[in-house]
């Protein structure tokens, strides 16, 4: 049987890595974000900051690279895999920042589905940016709400995780998850 894939997104800073690197200590099976090695990769060929650069490629290889993803949880023997982003957070990002894109991001975000998708709010007290975190905290407020758009519109119920410690914003997922 396929593992259920459960998405864990939100705006930058809201605390999804903290959440996603506890799970993983717990020994259940995580799939990280993968738009930091997309940039550092990018860097490595000269290109400082690809999402500015050409945001068009960069979101064409998340995409490619989140659809493998897919698939990598999908032969994962467990019951429930976790994913720190989904598919639709490409096509958010997109129309927060006024992409112009091609119906490839849409059948993407439409052929490749989850099982549940948690959304973590912005949380100004924990906001920080960093070399690749460039977003300040009132586009951090936008993103969530282009988020939340972004997967609405392909169908999923978000799942708000409310505030709170690392453990209690995970005990909070896990019984969802659970029921």
């Amino acid at each position: 049987m396929e593992p259920k894939k459960i998405v864990i997104t939100g705006g930058p800073s809201t605390g999804k890595t903290s959440i996603v690197e506890k799970i993983e200590l717990m020994g259940l099976p995580c799939i990280h974000e993968i738009s930091r090695s997309i940039t550092l990769e990018a860097r490595e060929q000269g290109i400082q900051q690809l999402f500015v650069t050409d945001p068009l490629l960069f979101s064409k290889k998340l995409t490619e690279g989140r659809i493998k993803q897919f698939f990598e949880a999908s032969k994962i023997p467990a019951e429930h895999v976790f994913m720190d982003r989904g598919l639709p957070d490409v096509v958010a990002y997109m129309d927060c920042f006024d992409q112009k894109y091609d119906q490839s991001f849409i059948e993407a975000c439409e052929t490749y589905t989850y099982d549940a998708v948690f959304l973590l709010p912005p949380w100004k007290e924990i906001y920080a940016t960093d070399g690749e975190r460039y977003e300040n905290y009132d586009e951090a407020l936008r993103i969530h709400d282009c988020l939340e758009a972004s997967y609405q519109k392909y169908g999923y119920k978000t799942i708000h995780v409310p505030k709170g410690t690392v453990a209690e914003r995970l005990s909070f997922i896990l019984n969802k998850v659970k029921n």
